[in-house]
């Protein structure tokens, strides 16, 4: 049993969601004036402004979408079509679940599971994401933000915490990071036990998602080299909207797999130990 999500010009369709709020939107000139210390040439800015495709994110920004309804339309706005396999799997009863997937977008993967999950659950699913983006204000009703640095990093466990045991499911990107290429092979790093922890924690069943799909070579490359120099700051985050933009027409393919029952992670192995076979069943899944 397959579902497809499709590209369309239907965004005025009945039951959109529509924010009475003043849409925010992205503004280099303001950004950079606010956070870069010192005058920035005209020329860089402008620069930059096409790198991320400012004014095409502004046009969709300006619709004004909200929570899934946003997710929804983003994914036809820019004409991606996505074959959702194993929706027989998708759980529907009184309990609350969470989702796991591996991340190799880091942009239209996570728009794509908001969309299937929130239209499946009436929109009571939440992500755990980087408080970044909070900015977006149609996503921000769908996440819950942490942040691991500064002073925020004391209230992670609380912010954990209150979306698992809230009344929603919980999407999660384990890894943390989109997939890396390693010796030729697309995989996400290393992912964190907070999935298994806080699942056994509060009884939720996992579902695991395996979502098909690539970046271009130039984004390996460039997450290759900050690698090997050892870089703090993630360069190859700021190439993500440009590869949403790429990700314009291409078609993916998404796979449900069957929920694995909570008391699966018992003992028998740390819950680190856990969280890196729990990757390796979704990369099981076709």
């Amino acid at each position: 049993m397959a579902e497809d999500i499709k590209s369309g010009n239907n965004s005025e369709e009945a039951g959109s969601v529509k924010s009475d709020k003043p849409v925010s939107e992205i503004d280099l000139d303001k950004i950079v004036a606010e956070r870069a210390g010192k005058k920035v040439p005209k020329f860089v800015v402008n620069w930059l402004k096409k790198f991320i495709h400012q004014e095409f994110i502004n046009i969709y920004l300006r619709k004004r979408y909200v929570g899934v309804d946003f997710c929804t339309h983003a994914v036809e706005y820019l004409g991606v079509t996505v074959d959702v396999k194993g929706t027989e799997n998708l759980p529907h009863d009184d309990r609350y679940y969470t989702f796991v997937s591996n991340h190799p977008l880091g942009a239209i993967d996570g728009v794509t599971l908001g969309s299937v999950l929130g239209q499946a659950y009436d929109g009571k699913v939440k992500y755990l994401v980087n408080d970044l983006l909070m900015n977006l204000e149609g996503l921000a009703p769908l996440c819950v933000p942490i942040n691991k640095l500064g002073k925020q990093a004391r209230s992670f466990p609380a912010i954990v915490e209150s979306a698992f045991g809230g009344e929603n499911h919980v999407i999660m990107f384990p890894a943390g990071l989109c997939s890396r290429k390693k010796k030729g092979v697309i995989r996400d790093l290393e992912w964190g036990k907070t999935c298994v922890t806080k699942s056994v924690q509060h009884k939720r069943d996992i579902v695991p998602i395996h979502f098909e799909g690539a970046n271009s070579k130039r984004f390996y490359r460039v997450a290759n080299i900050c690698k090997f120099l050892h870089l703090k700051f993630n360069l190859a985050m700021l190439y993500l909207p440009d590869e949403m933009y790429k990700s314009r027409g291409k078609h993916y393919t998404v796979h449900i797999g069957k929920p694995i029952p909570y008391e699966t992670f018992d003992k028998s192995r740390s819950a680190k130990e856990w969280a890196q076979w729990l990757k390796e069943k979704v990369y099981e899944i076709e």
